[in-house]
């Protein structure tokens, strides 16, 4: 049977815990009354068997009578000495039928309301015998301690259920929320068990994907966009070498929209390899001195055909973990950027240091810089500011993004100010700490 409620569940779980306790205490009672409870009744059964048995030789049916009737007296019963045949000694009835059959020599019974106990003496001679009501508790004696027991169930249940099902329905209608498009939807708990954790599991999971699923959104939105321009111009551009005398100017411009949307589908296929990759799978050991130096000397010559230059100052002994590629992509992009805004004769520095347990690497150029208040944009996807920077470098817009995706996924940060003149932009990546081997 399946159960399609956690409250049901728990419920039926509390009532099975005390159903099996109830029975396993029936058992150790049972057992207890066998082994320690019933040989102590049966000792004291045997004492009065002796007491009746000694009263009878030394003063006859008279002695035994009265003996009876004290025995009757105080235990509210009726005691009998029997012979071994089953003939009262008193009174000379047969009560035959009290007797246990054979080979029994001893019973304890509990028939129609009565209890019933016979004993019979070591030599056979005698038997004892008692009969009476019994005194057995009826059921409405233990009523207060069941509605106890109830009531205990009954609290428990609903500790379960506010402690327990209550939460977990929350969270599950939050993910059902979250699941059909209410991508803010979020989970409130501050406890610190594993319900909790659960809570801000799934907290962490919905901000994670309600980013990558605005930012592709605004992403697709804005390659929609970019790709209309060239897209247009190209139609146009055919139709002007399909009729134009001067077709090579048509095909030239063919040509250069081609690139452009190259270009932009190389940026695109870029920025997607970043973000599918946020967990850096192939992360290895990295020397980030080596790859920042790596990356001026790459750059070192576009820098040149723009009449201007790249120094690099600073080193940096740590180590970080991620992936090499990323890495090299996100210093290139920042310092491809500013080189393309440099302005000729101009240097750019590269500045490498350590702080706070992270490799800082600042970015800084000479250019037109960035409106203050266009400063938080400028590493959105396809986000120019073409009023502040030269756009003759042509560029889609993706290089500070696809940089600040990848320090990202390595656990860093990236920010950019005016340095007026000119832009810095900073990236940390956080250094890690690799044991020497001696």
């Amino acid at each position: 049977m399946r159960l399609r409620s956690l409250f049901f569940g728990t419920l039926l779980s509390m009532l099975a815990i005390l159903v099996l306790s109830f029975l396993v205490f029936q058992a150790i009672a049972n057992r207890l009354q066998r082994l320690t409870i019933d040989p102590t009744f049966e000792r004291f059964d045997e004492l009065q068997l002796e007491s009746l048995r000694a009263a009878y030789e030394s003063g006859g049916a008279r002695a035994l009578s009265a003996y009876q009737d004290r025995l009757n007296h105080i235990f509210k019963g009726s005691h009998y000495l029997l012979d071994a045949n089953g003939i009262d000694l008193v009174t000379g009835e047969d009560r035959s039928n009290l007797l246990p059959p054979a080979p029994a020599t001893k019973s304890r019974l509990r028939p129609r309301g009565y209890w019933l106990l016979t004993h019979r003496s070591q030599d056979g001679k005698y038997w004892f015998a008692a009969v009476g009501l019994s005194n057995r508790p009826r059921i409405w004696t233990f009523l207060p301690y069941y509605f106890l027991v109830i009531g205990a169930t009954a609290a428990l249940v609903w500790l379960a259920t506010v402690g327990v099902v209550i939460p977990i329905r929350r969270i599950a209608n939050s993910i059902a929320a979250f699941g059909q498009g209410n991508l803010s939807v979020r989970v409130k708990t501050n406890r610190p068990d594993e319900i909790g954790q659960l809570g801000r599991s799934f907290n962490q999971m919905a901000e994670r994907l309600e980013r990558l699923i605005v930012s592709e959104r605004r992403l697709l939105g804005d390659i929609s966009h970019e790709l209309r321009s060239p897209l247009a111009r190209l139609k146009f551009a055919v139709k002007l070498a399909r009729t134009s005398q001067d077709s090579q100017a048509a095909i030239n411009r063919i040509e250069k929209d081609i690139d452009r949307i190259a270009s932009l589908v190389s940026d695109i296929v870029e920025i997607t390899f970043v973000e599918g990759d946020p967990a850096l799978r192939g992360a290895e050991t990295l020397q980030i001195t080596e790859i920042v130096d790596e990356v001026v000397r790459d750059c070192a010559m576009e820098a040149e055909a723009r009449g201007c230059r790249i120094q690099f100052v600073g080193c940096v002994e740590g180590q970080v973990m991620g992936s090499r590629e990323l890495l090299r992509r996100a210093i290139e992009n920042v310092l491809r950027n500013a080189v393309r805004y440099s302005p000729e004769g101009s240097t750019i520095l590269v500045y490498l240091s350590e702080k706070e347990e992270s490799a800082v690497i600042v970015v800084r150029d000479h250019g037109p810089g960035v409106p203050d208040e266009m400063l938080g944009r400028i590493f959105d996807p396809f986000f120019r500011v073409e009023e502040a920077r030269n756009t003759n470098g042509g560029g889609s817009g993706l290089g500070l993004s696809i940089a600040m995706r990848a320090v990202q996924a390595h656990h860093g940060s990236i920010a950019a100010e005016n340095a007026s003149p000119g832009l810095r932009v900073s990236l940390a990546i956080p250094l890690i700490n690799v044991p020497v081997l001696k």
